[in-house]
Formats: structure tokens, sequence, C-alpha cells
């Protein structure tokens, strides 16, 4: 990859967990309009092979196997960009855990993977990119959270509470940054394999047949993402909320 020059059309990308989903098309999107993406997740064959995707339709793109709940993996994710792009303009804290379920199951070891990848791996971001953006002094930091950081629903008190943590840390990110921007993002139901990691049944089925009959494609979200990246150096977007038309 090139060291590209930062700008509204050409700015160097970071995405944790892109390998699906809302990750996976910010990075088509991204990459389709001129922006220079690296991606990160776990599943690095699928990770690799979308990297191969938007080289082959003629976009940038680079892949570096990322856990987000690992500190040290995350400065490594980070490293790996700057080291072969020469910048940090943006990152898209995407990566996310949905293992939906009653509070009273007691799902402690789900709780605590919801808090470890929903906000332990948003602050590792942060912390991993912030060093870089201040010595450039410039920066973007995108954090993915949900309607549910806005609403909170049965079977979802856990989820919603590292949402609405996103949220708040967002808003005191901003506040006390001038040089990094901040942007929030809150999807309403999107397709994505975010239903897969539920492990009650009845609450999986009850999920897919609310998608079934509402939600948006992760591409909606993507062009969210992309218009907020292409604001100029002085206009922050602050926070997006989309949903599907049909959601209540």
């Amino acid at each position: 990859m090139t060291n590209p020059v930062a700008s509204i059309s050409n700015k160097v990308v970071l995405i944790s967990g892109a390998s699906s989903g809302i990750g996976e098309a910010t990075a088509r999107h991204l990459a389709a309009n001129g922006h220079p993406v690296v991606v990160g997740a776990r599943r690095t064959d699928r990770i690799a092979t979308l990297v191969r995707e938007i080289r082959e339709a003629g976009g940038e793109a680079l892949y570096q196997p990322l856990d987000v709940t690992d500190m040290n993996s995350f400065r490594s994710f980070v490293a790996f960009a700057h080291e072969h792009c020469g910048r940090v303009d943006v990152l898209v804290n995407n990566a996310g855990a949905m293992p939906l379920s009653m509070m009273d199951e007691l799902r402690v070891e789900e709780w605590n993977q919801m808090i470890d990848v929903n906000l332990r791996g948003v602050l590792h971001g942060i912390a991993a990119v912030m060093p870089v953006m201040r010595k450039q002094g410039a920066g973007h930091i995108i954090n993915v959270a949900s309607v549910s950081a806005h609403r909170v629903d049965p079977t979802a008190a856990v989820y919603c509470a590292t949402k609405f943590a996103v949220r708040a840390l967002s808003e005191g990110l901003r506040q006390e940054s001038r040089d990094v921007r901040v942007t929030v993002i809150s999807p309403g139901l999107t397709r994505s394999e975010l239903v897969d990691g539920i492990c009650d049944a009845q609450v999986k089925a009850g999920v897919r047949a609310m998608m079934d009959q509402a939600s948006m494609p992760p591409s909606a979200i993507a062009e969210a993402i992309c218009y907020a990246i292409g604001q100029p150096a002085s206009v922050d977007v602050n926070e997006i909320i989309v949903r599907p038309t049909a959601q209540r």
C-alpha cells in the first residue's frame, strides 16, 4: 500500500471486526470510495479473502489478525497499519458480541464476553490509536454502538449496558479532544452474524423473526460511516442513529 496523503477522499481507515457484517461492508464501501483500509479480526481466512476481493475491485487494503480483547493485539494492529501506511486517520471500533439472555439465567461468561468485546475492546482501540493521532495532530474515532445504547429490552440488559457505556465514553472523549473527532454510530436491526452468538434457542428464534420482519443490510451503516468520515476537519459528526423504516 502506498503512503497516502490524508484528505477527505483518501484516509487510512482501520476497521475492527471486519470479517463479516458491518465491518466487512464498511471495508468494501470505504475502499470503493478511495480510502485505503486496514482490516482486523480473529478469523484471518475471512479478512484475507476480503482484502483480496477489495484489491481485485481496484481498492487498497491490508489485513492483520486482531483480538480486540487483547491490548497488545490492538497495539500491534495499529503499529502494522502505521508502518505500512504512514498514517492512522480513522479507527472504526466495530467488533461486537451479542449473546442475549434473561438475567436470571446467570450466563456470567456471556456477560463477561460482552463486556470484554463491546466495551473493553473499544477502550483498547482508543488507547492504541490515540498516541498516533495526537502526534499527527488529527484523527477520527468511530465507535459502533447500537439503538440498544438508547433503550433497554428484556434479554438485552447486559448488551445494552455495554452500548450505553460506549456512548458515555465516546461523549467524554469528544469533550476532551480537540484534534481527534469522535463519532458514535448506533445501528438498528441490521443483518449480521451477531445472532449466531445467541445460545438461548428461544431468544435466538425471536431475534431471527424480528430480523425477517424489519432489518436493513450492513451497507446502510457503511454509508453512514462513510458520511461521517467525509466531512471536513472543522465538522465533527457526533452521533448517527440508523434504523430500518419498519423498526419501532
